[in-house]
């Protein structure tokens, strides 16, 4: 059974059914019989002074049980602001920390910024209500790019600057330029993402006595639990939070927005519950967006084409507030890779946060390192170019050796194990390297342009490093695992249920995950920065072991013996045939009622973070006629350690390179010059289609870990961090005959067709 069901078996998704049936409960699902309906006001202009509201003729209509503005909210002691963490500035000041209003008090500063919540018997009265209420506006000037100055948004950054961050010895970089051979310089842009998860956000609350239900579909309940009793002025024992099956997060969900104040402020208020569930326009216009930011890099080699400096600045869209971890994200986390995974020690890097009235930028899938490595690696593909080396002997030259490892990167991060060279070789032999010419001919005689990208990625481990794990044997002969962690779709409750398999020997079918509850989970880090598998099954194991030691004296004398070990899933007596499993075992205990056998708890500490690396090639067609970019094939040989779940691990990587195709070919967020999301429902915004991606071939070449006991490496963002790079450098190897040198996302047929254009006009001038 350990075998079969154990750790490293592609075992199936004991998810799947359920979801796949129809019968998962989501937040939307779970909601109490009879609840109110919210609904909320947003302002329809990207800046202005909100001159006056006038609601009393939308308090009276039919069905509306409350009508929340501002002052409402701030009458009844509600701390209208939503917390964020700042940055520190290259200077050791702190960063601007403008407060972003729960409810709009005076001033609104983007479009879908909430003016109003409505709480009514259904959504369509409130619906109806929302548009009775008069909100009279008093335009302001409105500021879209990303350039410190213009108009200022607030009055604690009279530039717009939310922080000015830099990390290296500027010095030591400068002069490593200076000395340099060859120096390279390549500006990208990469551009804002709507995250568009499957699931809309939404919530419901419900009084329970003197206590608060709140129910969101997030990455993690207890953060929400204590922002929600912290604004709620209330004691953060008297607020639970849980969250049910959850549809995507992708790091949008991990935050907190305002709905998750005001309908648990409702529903205390009118003492009923009350719900809301965002729809797509919704959420395309105030969910947290990602991306957007511009890149400059400046690359210096030696005579041996040696890495040895590498500077790089950019300027990052912040929205028209802080979002809570947004000021940390192109700063602090883009640092943690920006070298990469070559051995270069001169590096600097800059990083200033521009406030514009758009929507929030915050964390999505990577959060800072698939942003780091999308403008290191589209310029080393570049700088192999210019130099005139072949792209892959370029990197060999350049990267960490294996043993240089643990190896301290100029950024302070220390890598613990790797070996580059071996992943990239078994990645050219999948992807048939060898063979792209005559891909190339043979696209050629087609009409078509191909091209073929690499990108080599490194990414850091995110989140907590500490987690906590209880196993309970049940009054019905079942194991329950509390976990800290918060599946958004991973396939949480498969892979934690191998680890009792091959730790407790205890089938899957009998295990229950009991995750996303406040009340009965004491603490937890949640899910974010591909910590979940690596920290919960960190502490998985050491509470399973704590079992097997608490039972092992209860088992022998069970068995009148003196000696009794676990192994193969059970208890044994050497040299007897006697064998006890654990179900057995806990049964017997609760018999005699050893309560104290039958919970047991155990928190870890990770000593150190994972490096997950790997190589994407990425095999590009494009037709000069219309513009279209087609990705045709897909390579990825990844070194995540030892694999927990090979087919879950494979899973996450297509799901990662998925999103990470889309921002390349499709998917860009448009604003106008007054703000106005142009992009907003997918017939313009283009979301990636089953027919737009290719077949990904999936690889693992593994280097365990030494900053575990499992040896293992996150796999939750890999995908993403390495896609985006490999496309972009495809599409320019593809156009680089053309004449074209600078080539950025997204790849759309129009802006291509452009590209060809501009390429055309060139070679006439010539």
């Amino acid at each position: 059974m350990i075998q079969k069901f154990g750790l490293s078996q592609s075992t199936r998704r004991a998810e799947d059914p359920r979801l796949l049936t129809g019968r998962g409960a989501y937040v939307d699902d779970t909601a109490p019989a009879g609840a109110l309906y919210a609904y909320v006001l947003r302002s329809p202009v990207a800046h202005a002074r909100i001159a006056e509201i006038d609601a009393e003729d939308a308090r009276g209509m039919p069905g509306v049980a409350a009508i929340l503005l501002a002052s409402d909210i701030e009458a009844a002691d509600v701390l209208n602001h939503l917390p964020t963490t700042v940055a520190k500035n290259r200077d050791g000041s702190s960063a601007a920390d403008p407060q972003r209003p729960i409810l709009a008090r005076d001033v609104v500063r983007f479009v879908g910024e909430p003016v109003a919540l409505v709480v009514a018997d259904t959504l369509a009265q409130a619906r109806d209500a929302a548009e009775a209420i008069m909100v009279d506006f008093d335009d302001l000037p409105v500021k879209v790019d990303v350039a410190p100055g213009g108009p200022a948004l607030h009055e604690e950054a009279p530039d717009n600057v939310a922080y000015d961050y830099a990390k290296g010895d500027e010095e030591a970089c400068e002069a490593a330029l200076a000395r340099a051979a060859r120096v390279v310089e390549l500006t990208v842009d990469d551009n804002r993402i709507i995250c568009a998860s499957l699931e809309p956000r939404g919530v419901w609350a419900e009084p329970e006595g003197e206590r608060l239900h709140v129910c969101v579909n997030g990455q993690g309940v207890w953060g929400i639990r204590d922002q929600v009793a912290d604004s709620l002025r209330l004691d953060r024992e008297a607020v639970r939070v849980t969250t049910p099956d959850v549809g995507g997060g992708f790091g949008m969900k991990a935050n907190m927005y305002p709905e998750t104040v005001l309908v648990p402020h409702a529903a205390r208020a009118l003492g009923r519950a009350v719900r809301w569930m965002g729809d797509r326009s919704e959420a395309m216009l105030s969910d947290n967006a990602g991306r957007d930011l511009i890149c400059h890099a400046k690359l210096g080699f030696d005579e041996d084409n040696r890495l040895i400096a590498y500077r790089m600045d950019n300027v990052a869209n912040m929205g028209a507030y802080n979002s809570g971890y947004a000021q940390h994200i192109q700063s602090e986390l883009f640092s943690k890779v920006m070298p990469g995974c070559y051995d270069v020690q001169a590096c600097f890097m800059t990083s200033k946060g521009v406030y514009t009235n758009t929507t929030q930028v915050d964390a999505y899938r990577g959060a800072g390192r698939p942003e780091a490595i999308y403008v290191l690696e589209r310029a080393m593909d570049y700088a192999a170019k210019k130099l005139g080396v072949d792209r892959f002997d370029l990197r060999r030259r350049c990267f960490i050796q294996r043993d240089q490892f643990p190896y301290v990167s100029a950024m302070g991060e220390t890598y613990d194990v790797g070996d580059f060279p071996r992943v990239l070789g078994r990645a050219m032999a999948e992807a048939d390297v060898a063979g792209f010419d005559a891909r190339r001919q043979e696209s050629g005689a087609r009409g078509r342009l191909r091209g073929l990208g690499l990108c080599y990625y490194i990414e850091s481990i995110l989140g907590n490093p500490t987690e906590h794990a209880e196993i309970e044997f049940t009054a019905d002969g079942r194991v329950s695992l509390y976990v800290g962690t918060q599946s958004n779709g991973q396939g949480h409750e498969t892979v934690y249920r191998q680890f009792l398999a091959t730790h407790l020997g205890v089938a899957p079918e009998m295990v229950d995950i009991v995750q996303g509850d406040s009340d009965r989970i004491a603490t937890g880090g949640g899910t974010g920065g591909s910590r979940s598998v690596t920290t919960q099954g960190t502490a998985n194991r050491a509470t399973a072991e704590k079992v097997v030691e608490k039972f092992t004296p209860f088992v022998a004398d069970l068995m009148e013996v003196e000696e009794v070990a676990f192994e193969d899933g059970a208890f044994r007596s050497p040299g007897s045939n006697r064998v006890i499993d654990v179900l057995e075992a806990a049964a017997e205990a609760r018999k005699a009622g050893r309560e104290d056998l039958l919970r047991t708890r155990e928190t870890t500490k990770l000593p150190g973070r994972s490096y997950p690396n790997g190589a994407h090639l990425c095999e590009v067609e494009i037709d000069p006629d219309t513009g279209h970019l087609d990705v045709v094939k897909y390579t990825v040989v990844d070194d995540f350690g030892n694999l927990m779940n090979p087919m879950l691990a494979e899973g996450q990587v297509h799901g990662g390179v998925a999103q990470g195709i889309g921002q390349a070919v499709s998917e860009h967020v448009v604003y106008d010059e007054d703000g106005q999301l142009l992009t907003a429902s997918f017939m313009d915004y283009g979301m990636p289609r089953a027919v737009a991606l290719p077949m990904i071939a999936f690889h693992s070449e593994p280097v365990p870990s030494t900053a575990n006991v499992l040896g293992m490496k996150g796999c939750g963002e890999a995908g993403t961090v390495g896609a985006m790079a490999a496309v972009g450098n495809a599409a320019l190897d593809a156009l680089w005959p053309l004449g074209l040198r600078r080539v950025d996302m997204p790849f759309t047929p129009a802006r291509v067709w452009a590209m060809l254009q501009q390429a055309k006009g060139s070679l006439a001038a010539e």
